[in-house]
């Protein structure tokens, strides 16, 4: 199965050995970020430093001034985590490897955008704000992050494209110091806890949710609401959400395939469940086939009833995402088998999270996991 290893810009620039190490894992691929979420990351082996800051989301390749000239919405570039075109000379280095680079573009996560533009984050059912999620229904979100798409996708030196976050964001969000899980731990709570009721959603409620109302929301979460109001609540409010979120992944995606060269793919990370929101957004199987080239599908959890609707709907690609990092509950002991259990379920391919931010040991795992697969 053809594998590619997730990796940071700074996991490789100023690391010699970087791109012959990721290399020799046997993988195919690296799927580079361009543009990303603010975090801290370990670097577990590079020469210069252990801990990586990105203050806040940024692009980390010059943006282009044409571009975005007198656009209150834009890319900020990075800092000092990654200067100048990092993206561009880690490309430079893992090709050199003999790898092939697709870029890694997270969309819809943007905590700096939130406070710096406050009317454009998903607003709860009870009014409270989430600065780390734009709303995809409002127009001016929707061409901001079309229009990054395509920047941030289509770099030199990379051959495809993974779509992180390519639609509604909500709730989950490992915030600084995050004190929110005894509060929304069940899918459902997630779900109603992550639906906007902007001026802009709000409206889009009244013509095709039926006019679902904040205290509808609030009742079900509540436990206020009679039995299965929970469920009509959620499939109303899904009548204006997968229509927004629809739309957008054809606009993102239409986007980048109209800037691209010939054979330039383009995955979704994406759940086959609706209703999810967050960096693996959820899509209708059916429809995702028809829009984009495949789909990176999280199998943390397993890959079972996560794969299937894919393979079913006839994705194109369908790429199985298994976290190896040890410290971050992955199990990297455990590839060769849930890689062959994924491809009985219909992966055709195999993503690994992630090979920057992974020990020695894991790697070591990772190595023998794909040399048995080969």
């Amino acid at each position: 199965m053809r594998a590619s290893a997730f990796l940071y810009p700074w996991d490789v620039v100023g690391d010699e050995a970087a791109a012959a190490r990721v290399a020799d894992l046997g993988v195919h691929q690296v799927t580079l970020a361009s543009a990303y979420h603010s975090t801290r990351a370990v670097t577990p082996r590079h020469p210069g430093h252990r801990i990586v800051t990105a203050q806040h989301a940024a692009v980390l390749y010059p943006p282009s001034a044409e571009r975005w000239a007198g656009r209150a919405l834009r890319p900020r570039p990075a800092g000092a985590w990654a200067p100048g075109d990092a993206f561009g000379e880690a490309a430079d280095a893992l090709a050199g490897a003999g790898l092939d680079v697709h870029s890694w573009v997270v969309l819809a996560h943007d905590s700096r955008l939130g406070a710096e533009h406050p009317e454009t984050s998903v607003v709860n059912a009870y009014g409270d704000r989430y600065p780390w999620a734009p709303c995809i229904a409002r127009p001016e979100v929707a061409e901001y992050l079309a229009d990054l798409a395509v920047e941030a996708a289509v770099r030199p030196g990379a051959g495809g494209t993974e779509l992180e976050s390519c639609g509604w964001y909500g709730l989950a969000h490992l915030h600084a110091h995050d004190k929110i899980a005894s509060f929304a731990s069940g899918d459902a709570e997630q779900y109603l806890m992550s639906v906007c009721f902007c001026p802009v959603c709000r409206e889009g409620y009244a013509r095709d949710g039926a006019g679902v109302a904040p205290e509808e929301v609030r009742a079900a979460l509540e436990n206020l609401a009679p039995a299965g109001a929970a469920a009509d609540v959620v499939h109303r409010t899904m009548l204006w959400r997968g229509k927004v979120a629809r739309a957008f992944q054809e606009r993102v995606v239409a986007a980048v395939r109209a800037a691209a060269p010939p054979g330039f793919r383009i995955l979704l990370h994406a759940d086959p469940h609706p209703h999810r929101t967050g960096a693996n957004t959820g899509v209708d199987p059916a429809h995702i086939a028809k829009v984009a080239d495949g789909v990176v599908v999280p199998c943390a959890g397993g890959p079972e009833g996560m794969l299937e609707p894919f393979a079913r709907a006839g994705a194109g690609v369908v790429a199985a995402n298994f976290p190896v990092v040890g410290g971050m509950g992955g199990s990297p002991d455990t590839l060769a088998a849930d890689a062959a259990r994924a491809r009985e379920l219909g992966a055709t391919e195999l993503r690994l999270y992630h090979g920057g931010l992974a020990s020695d040991g894991d790697l070591a795992q990772v190595r023998e996991a794909l040399r048995t697969l080969r």
